[in-house]
């Protein structure tokens, strides 16, 4: 969400003046897609991690602003949890080499993080979901104290009217784990079950005529992203999807009562309903089916600037699109001045290392390139329908789940990527222009995760199963686990290549 909040109640007429001020928002915009210059410098990038704190014993320190104090940098912020941090790095184009600075970067800062954590008895941990969290660390004391995350919880659960409750069924046992799944059932006072969640997210800035085929690109590469990077499969000691942050967050922040569900109410995380021609289509689907959750408003008048020749902020239409958590989310902003508009994908999970989070950068951005310039695109010959089947097909069953592919028909993840999508991946890359050098060290990584069939879920899950053969229970078997992918995980040696306990 980002932007600060300094109301914490909210009136009818608020409510009303909000929508009012959203609606004019999307005139604004409606207008500058037709008549006003976009920013059109090279296509910019950009990246953020989502990371957990954790004490001496690998349970969540609540930490996070003595950290973030010790740090003293603007590129780290607070999150939802009292034992997470957010780490943003500055946007940077994709030519060349910069991606091999950028994971450079990436490790410099992380390094800087563990140093200063060190500092305050904890240790950060880069990993979808925190392994060793129990129940009891999910209580409302452990919210960041910002004025921001205390509203949006105290307005979500008004909006709810009720507990928020996750639900949650295992995968089916397959493969060659030997940890049987299990089933998850709980209800909780706030949304504390959404920290959770730890997240990395790609920025790609684009040209607003071409954001429509960008947005539908990324949906469709969506369950590839998945199945591919998977890294969060237990939760509170249960051993659930492969992706298991997928149905925590949509659950955690659903602020529909099950009547309103069973309605068919649009849930508030989404996968969204239909390829799209522009980016006025996700934001008119914002303000058309969701109610304000912060209704603050703002004096500025966004028609009146654009006729006074100023470029505006369209404060409300990006607070509105903050508190709607699409997996692909539609981002307008304004930097030196000038106006751009960039697709956020919020697929993948943060970890396990940052040689694996650049090399699933990467890997989506050459695909992307190269499906938004196909003759025919993708999105022409798969259902919408078929792209949210991928991504629920492989947020729960990982690798093991066979996706449907146009060209391919019902196909094995590592398959496709082998066989069809690395070499889409490596010459969009080189359209691009990224370095040949970049692109082998990263698309490797990609190649050989898939041949090996091991992603950081994939190795989790073996590596508990190896502690609980070796006779440990499951809490000690994911602290035993926790304890060697921290290792792996600041050595930034890729994931397939880890160990497992002997």
């Amino acid at each position: 969400m980002g932007q600060g909040v300094d109301r914490t109640t909210f009136s009818r007429r608020d409510r009303q003046r909000y929508r009012v001020k959203v609606h004019r928002c999307l005139d604004a915009l409606a207008t500058m897609l037709r008549e006003h210059p976009f920013a059109h410098d090279e296509p910019m990038t950009g990246i953020e991690v989502e990371l957990n704190l954790v004490d001496k014993d690998l349970r969540p320190a609540l930490t996070g602003r003595d950290v973030l104090q010790a740090i003293g940098s603007s590129e780290f912020q607070t999150e939802l949890g009292r034992w997470n941090l957010e780490l943003n790095l500055p946007p940077r184009p994709l030519p060349g080499d910069e991606w091999r600075h950028l994971e450079h970067q990436l490790l410099d800062e992380l390094a800087v993080a563990r140093a200063k954590a060190r500092d305050c008895a904890s240790q950060l941990a880069m990993i979808g979901i925190l392994p060793t969290l129990r129940r009891e660390d999910l209580v409302g004391d452990a919210i960041s104290q910002d004025e921001r995350y205390t509203v949006l919880n105290e307005q979500m659960l008004t909006a709810r009217g009720e507990p928020i409750r996750v639900d949650i069924t295992g995968d089916d046992a397959s493969g060659c784990h030997a940890v049987a799944p299990d089933r998850l059932v709980a209800d909780f006072d706030t949304i504390i079950p959404e920290a959770a969640c730890t997240s990395m997210q790609l920025h790609l800035q684009v040209s607003p005529d071409d954001f429509g085929s960008y947005w539908n690109a990324a949906q469709c590469l969506a369950g590839v992203q998945l199945a591919v990077g998977a890294n969060s499969p237990f939760l509170l000691g249960s051993r659930l999807w492969a992706e298991t942050r997928i149905p925590l967050f949509e659950q955690s922040c659903d602020v529909r009562s099950p009547e309103l569900h069973n309605q068919g109410v649009r849930p508030r995380v989404w996968f969204g309903e239909r390829w799209i021609t522009s980016i006025l289509d996700l934001f008119s689907e914002n303000a058309r089916y969701f109610p304000g959750l912060m209704p603050l408003t703002h004096d500025s008048d966004p028609l009146a600037d654009l006729d006074a020749g100023r470029v505006p902020g369209l404060d409300e239409l990006r607070l509105h699109n903050g508190t709607i958590w699409r997996w692909n989310r539609p981002v307008y902003d304004v930097s030196d001045g000038a106006p751009h508009v960039r697709v956020e994908n919020r697929v993948l999970p943060a970890g396990p290392t940052a040689v694996d989070m650049v090399a699933n950068a990467l890997f989506f951005y050459g695909l992307l390139r190269v499906l938004v310039e196909a003759d025919r695109p993708l999105w022409s010959s798969m259902s919408f329908e078929a792209a949210e089947e991928n991504f629920t097909t492989a947020a729960r069953h990982g690798l093991d789940g066979p996706l449907y592919w146009p060209g391919s028909g019902w196909i094995r993840p590592d398959e496709l990527v082998l066989r069809k999508l690395l070499p889409q991946a490596q010459e969009g890359l080189a359209k691009w222009g990224v370095g040949g050098e970049v692109i082998d060290r990263y698309l490797s990584v990609i190649e050989r995760r898939c041949t090996t069939r091991r992603t950081g879920s994939v190795w989790q899950l073996d590596a508990v199963a190896a502690l609980e053969r070796r006779g440990a229970d499951r809490q000690a078997a994911l602290h035993g686990m926790l304890a060697r992918y921290l290792d792996g995980s600041d050595a930034n040696e890729p994931v397939h290549t880890w160990p497992l306990p002997a």
